[in-house]
């Protein structure tokens, strides 16, 4: 097998490991709009990293993180409703990444690649990176784990019972930020939600508790990548939507079965 199918295999690998269970909070806090306004907000830490001279994933990563510390505190406070400001702040970063790379007249970027990933041009770094923030956000999750769950269930009665939801909250969108940077090059900024949310989604048909459901999901997202990089080569099709597309396939072939209480 080529090397650059191994590079992206590994790439997807190390991305569905923490997709899946951290898609499975995002499912049970019902946070699939402020996965999508932060991805979208990505392209716009792409654009400084270019500006600045900066590794790209890791400008992605801190705007990532700074706008999600900014939209949590906005959440808390604003008056409107929730879709509606986190669809504001979405488009809004997005048009703002789209108009400073514009502004960036010495780079020539391929647009649609960030915006709907291109796994097949990961590099040996871009697999380590991938992997090593994996792994920290995996641990951190697990150490988080029972207070976020608690949190995620019942806010008021985990902070009754001294959980510091305001600190797991912080830490929960930090991890969605790395995640969210991490995914950039593997399926764009246009789909980083679609991989969180349908494996969580078709692991939730048939779990039997969170622990399992996050591991289910992990395994679907995993099982995902594989089926969508097979069809992308097979059928010359875009990498990035192969694999949501496989996602949701799996998903869809989930509805067959009964859904647990």
């Amino acid at each position: 097998m080529d090397e650059f199918l191994w590079r992206a295999g590994a790439a997807g690998l190390g991305l569905a490991v923490i997709a899946g269970p951290l898609g499975s909070f995002v499912v049970w806090r019902r946070l699939a709009f402020f996965g999508d306004a932060l991805a979208h907000s990505a392209l716009l830490g792409l654009a400084l990293g270019f500006v600045l001279r900066v590794e790209p994933a890791i400008a992605i990563a801190v705007l990532c993180a700074a706008f999600a510390l900014v939209l949590t505190g906005l959440l808390s406070r604003a008056k409107l409703p929730p879709d509606t400001l986190l669809s504001i702040a979405a488009f809004t970063t997005l048009s703002l990444g789209l108009i400073a790379l514009a502004f960036v007249e010495t780079l020539r970027v391929d647009l649609i690649s960030y915006l709907f990933g291109d796994i097949l041009s990961v590099t040996r770094t871009d697999v380590a990176m991938v992997w090593g923030g994996a792994l920290l956000a995996l641990a951190v999750l697990i150490a988080i784990w029972r207070p976020l769950l608690a949190a995620s269930v019942d806010e008021d009665l985990a902070r009754v019972e001294g959980v510091d939801t305001g600190r797991v909250r912080l830490a929960f969108v930090l991890l969605l930020a790395l995640v969210v940077a991490l995914a950039m090059k593997i399926v764009g900024v246009l789909l980083v939600t679609a991989l969180l949310v349908i494996p969580a989604a078709a692991a939730r048909r048939f779990a039997q508790g969170p622990e399992a459901m996050a591991i289910y999901a992990g395994a679907i997202g995993a099982i995902a990548v594989v089926g969508g990089l097979f069809a992308s080569l097979k059928l010359d099709t875009p990498s990035g939507p192969s694999v949501v597309v496989a996602a949701a396939m799996i998903f869809a072939a989930t509805l067959l079965f009964k859904r647990r209480a």
